[in-house]
């Protein structure tokens, strides 16, 4: 059995990776037609830890930077202290943003690698609330034709089992009350989310989900930005009693998180281990949502949740977010596959599961070395 003390950190290697969409992409606030994939390898002891973030290129140098200054040579074991110096270090860059992603990514390859150093699954390490973790399918983009929107709305259905799915909306919101009717006839029964992104004043969100009544929504995501917790609140005040107001995939430390929950501004708070600040921080905003009896839900990059999500106490759903699973079954030995609406950690892989496909990804590669 390792001990704290043999697995002093000898390399870190970050690569990004720039991935074409299938389709072209929208929500109520931004297009895209590419998702950025920052990976970054840990070394320790002859084992090596996995983790990443969806961010920009330049959080590559970055977490070459930081290595260079507060992890090379120190205990992979002692995770805490790593994660201090690493907020320290990133003290006058802001913590927020790229810096928290940076961290985040670091954080998960330091907590897979000391799963793997002792040879056990992650969410053995961490200790289980729950074998499996139930997932929404989540996409809808407002740039696909109603037909789009059906077919993958009820292939999450049909084929994964979800009984919650998400669509985007908020770039013609004169269009919206239609779209999500074209959604609710595709999944039946189905519980119906929907994400704004932040695209609507408090008054047009309020005027959407009166509008939609039929469409029978049952959780509305950042109907406001995260940054107007007032408003959060004013809409979820008002929105009818069967509609959740979820909000938090911008979460970068314990303050956004405390604000959010403080002001009464959310149903359900979201955190994402890929901006929050790893592993580590996503237990504690769980431990936050907790003493404030509020559930807790993962925002996107599911093969990265699902091992945490096990261990949070009062963790809901996760995301099941197109791109992201697409990015993932594609470039990640170990990726899950749904079953019954739900994924589950596999126990007998040591860390996250995962490995790497860095061949796979080569062609996609724009900086850094895998």
């Amino acid at each position: 059995m390792p001990r704290s003390g043999e697995a002093p950190i000898s390399e870190v290697r970050p690569a990004a990776y720039r991935i074409p969409t299938d389709a072209p992409e929208a929500d109520g606030t931004f297009a895209w037609d590419a998702t950025t994939l920052v990976v970054v390898h840990v070394a320790a002891g002859g084992d090596t830890g996995l983790g990443y973030t969806y961010a920009g290129a330049s959080v590559a140098p970055l977490i070459a930077t930081l290595a260079a200054k507060v992890l090379d040579g120190q205990d992979a074991f002692d995770i805490p202290a790593r994660r201090l110096a690493l907020l320290r270090a990133v003290r006058n860059l802001g913590r927020s943003g790229l810096a928290a992603c940076a961290v985040s990514a670091l954080d998960c390859a330091l907590w897979d690698l000391k799963a793997r150093r002792f040879g056990v699954a992650l969410a053995t390490l961490l200790g289980r609330c729950r074998n499996a973790v139930p997932i929404y399918g989540s996409g809808g983009f407002t740039s696909y034709s109603d037909a789009r929107l059906a077919d993958q709305l009820s292939g999450w259905v049909e084929r994964d089992g979800c009984r919650f799915v998400k669509m985007k909306i908020g770039s013609d919101p004169e269009r919206d009350p239609a779209r999500a009717l074209a959604a609710r006839r595709a999944i039946g029964d189905r519980q119906l989310f929907v994400d704004a992104n932040g695209a609507f004043s408090a008054k047009q969100a309020l005027r959407f989900a009166a509008a939609s009544a039929e469409a029978d929504i049952r959780w509305f995501e950042e109907p406001v930005t995260s940054d107007d917790p007032p408003g959060l609140r004013l809409v979820r005040q008002r929105t009818p009693p069967g509609m959740e107001v979820a909000a938090g995939e911008y979460v970068y430390d314990l303050d956004d998180a405390r604000i959010l929950l403080e002001a009464h501004a959310v149903d359900v708070l979201q955190a994402d281990v890929t901006r929050c600040g790893g592993v580590s921080a996503f237990l504690e905003v769980g431990a936050l949502a907790e003493a404030h009896h509020t559930d807790l839900s993962g925002h996107c990059a599911p093969s990265l949740h699902r091992h945490v999500a096990c261990a949070a106490p009062r963790l809901r759903r996760l995301e099941w977010f197109h791109d992201h699973v697409r990015i993932e079954q594609m470039l990640f030995d170990g990726a899950p596959r749904p079953c019954g609406g739900a994924i589950a950690p596999d126990l007998s892989r040591p860390g996250h599961g995962l490995e790497f496909k860095a061949a796979d990804a080569e062609r996609f590669r724009i900086g850094g070395r895998p």
